[in-house]
């Protein structure tokens, strides 16, 4: 079965201001919701954004970042994960 687009759902999604970073809560058709981690969206010089890149490696303004929000990204999780 090939991907189809419009089955895949944003859920909830967090982005780290200082570094663009990107973390979400994805749904595709009927599975259960899983995280992802990123794509990037840096800035432009005029403060427009760009267009998204690989998260790639991540640097410890990242790192923390995760850290701080990690367990509203488990709660949230959970609370839309159906019980097996």
């Amino acid at each position: 079965m090939p991907f189809d687009p419009a089955k895949d759902k944003l859920l909830k999604q967090w982005r780290c201001d200082e570094t663009g970073l990107i973390v979400s809560i994805n749904q595709y058709a009927d599975g259960q919701p899983k995280v992802q981690i990123g794509p990037r969206i840096l800035k432009k010089q005029d403060g427009s954004d760009r267009a998204p890149v690989k998260a790639g490696r991540l640097s410890i303004e990242d790192l923390l970042w995760l850290y701080d929000i990690i367990d509203e990204v488990r709660e949230e999780l959970e609370s839309l994960v159906r019980p097996e």
